[in-house]
């Protein structure tokens, strides 16, 4: 029988416990500033003597803060998704392709909330390009010698869902830390994941594309438009802008602090502040009256969300539109 009635510290070590501790040292997990912290130090250095260039400082900050964001912070929110119906003719999916400007398209079933999974362009070039080079080889066994693939004879009229060539996505919670979602990601091999609600609806959609860019910055290919700031100052002084503008910039041209506004405590969006304001999505024209005698014109919207706003102010001018300032742009519709 063991006596455990000794000290604690009288005991002997047990064995396997020197080795943990020795390995948690060469690894520098125990003990001193752990990497984290060395890290943090060297970007807080901003002398002449400091060894990052500002790339590596910012790309560095954002790996730092990859664990505390979420899904939620990422992902593309259901009002701005580019869907596909499963019933869906191969024609109009060649238009939707080409408009979406999208490699990669979720596809549902009834609604977005009944989705099937996704197709990807690669496969759908593949399965056209497999189509018409089997109407050649029977043209060929026919007796006649096409030039080429025939793509004229593919039937364009049959579904999406009657091709069998979806893919299949992942569907996660919204809470999921990004740097999970990512690990999955490469393990599977799949590049898109739909953001599943508590009741099984669909609330977003996440592409690995929009999880590396909290670490690289946003990443454009040659088929993204150029954006601006989503701010345009017309010749009068008032302002136009995309709903979806962070307050913090609308807040910056107006010279207002529409962040301090007591409807501004659960949006981050010029657009979410004014449906907060109205209580509701505002129609095409109406004008809603803001903060600090701001109004807010709907330029644009659909039943589900603004897209555009012109902003008056109560007094004629604007700070920054003095003669000779630099306009953030031009707006052909005054």
């Amino acid at each position: 029988m063991t006596d455990d009635s000794r000290p604690t510290s009288d005991r002997p070590p047990h064995p396997q416990a020197g080795v943990l501790s020795r390995l948690l040292g060469a690894l520098k997990l125990k003990g001193g500033p752990s990497l984290r912290d060395e890290i943090e130090g060297a970007l807080a250095q901003n002398g002449r003597d400091a060894e990052l260039s500002p790339q590596e400082r910012a790309m560095l900050s954002n790996v730092l803060s990859l664990r505390t964001k979420r899904v939620a912070d990422v992902l593309i929110p259901r009002a701005d998704i580019v869907a596909a119906a499963a019933d869906i003719s191969l024609g109009d999916l060649l238009t939707l392709f080409r408009s979406a400007g999208h490699s990669r398209l979720p596809v549902y079933g009834e609604s977005l909330d009944d989705p099937r999974g996704m197709i990807h362009i690669r496969d759908f070039v593949e399965y056209l390009a497999s189509r018409a080079e089997a109407q050649r080889k029977r043209r060929r066994k026919a007796g006649s010698e096409p030039a080429g693939p025939d793509l004229g004879a593919v039937d364009l009229t049959a579904t999406l869902a009657s091709a069998r060539i979806l893919r299949p996505v992942l569907y996660i919670p919204a809470s999921m830390p990004a740097v999970d979602l990512l690990v999955r990601m490469q393990a599977t091999r799949t590049h898109m994941a739909l953001v599943i609600d508590e009741y099984g609806g669909t609330d977003g959609l996440v592409s690995i594309e929009d999880l590396v860019e909290i670490v690289v910055g946003d990443i454009e290919d040659e088929h993204d438009e150029a954006e601006g700031s989503g701010i345009t100052r017309l010749a009068d002084g008032r302002l136009v802008a995309d709903a979806r503008v962070p307050l913090e910039d609308i807040s910056e041209a107006l010279a207002v602090d529409l962040l301090s506004a007591r409807q501004a405590e659960d949006v981050d969006t010029l657009g979410g502040l004014i449906v907060s304001i109205a209580g509701r999505v505002p129609a095409r024209g109406e004008l809603i009256k803001g903060p600090d005698g701001l109004e807010f014109e709907v330029l644009d919207a659909d039943p589900r969300r603004l897209k555009r706003v012109r902003i008056h102010r109560p007094t004629p001018g604007l700070p920054g539109n003095e003669a000779g300032a630099a306009p953030v742009g031009t707006d052909p519709s005054g």
